[in-house]
């Protein structure tokens, strides 16, 4: 399942299932009342893998932004004041949960280890989220992620 508080509220969570396809079929239409899409991506444990590649996904695409916000900020640059409302409001209250984020990042990790596939990228931003989560941020949003290149860069890109 992936979509975080807000769209389980709105019933628009996105479903990834694996297992048997008959069982899929079966149980589509209910899992549809509580879904905005349900997608069946094959063999039981497959929709783990989907959830899991996902998150790495999501965790990297937002340092990726924390990193050109503190930049753009640093330069005088107002380019991203559109891409990221949460982190120039410094509102962190949280849709995804960085504790949660972490769980989920540390599972990608070990199923990575698992068949012996690096994932570097996504081990550094495990290693931000711990820095946030030992500066008491645990129970932030994960655009909170943000904080960190705050704080190693000497400046807040709050409006």
């Amino acid at each position: 399942v992936s979509g975080g508080e807000p769209k389980a509220i709105d019933g628009t969570l996105s479903v990834m299932v694996g297992g048997k396809k008959q069982t899929f079929d079966k149980y589509y239409d209910l899992l549809m009342v509580m879904a905005g899409s349900v997608v069946y991506v094959g063999d039981l444990g497959s929709g783990n893998v989907a959830k899991l590649a996902n998150q790495v996904i999501v965790a990297l695409n937002i340092a990726a932004v924390s990193e050109a916000m503190t930049l753009a900020k640093k330069m005088g640059s107002t380019v991203l004041d559109a891409k990221a409302p949460m982190m120039l409001e410094h509102n962190f209250k949280p849709g995804f949960r960085i504790e949660l984020h972490i769980k989920d990042l540390n599972n990608a990790l070990n199923a990575s280890h698992a068949v012996n596939a690096a994932l570097p990228l996504t081990a550094q931003v495990m290693e931000i989220m711990q820095s946030l989560k030992a500066d008491g941020n645990e129970k932030d949003d994960h655009s909170a992620i943000v904080k960190f290149y705050e704080k190693i860069s000497e400046v807040s890109v709050e409006k």
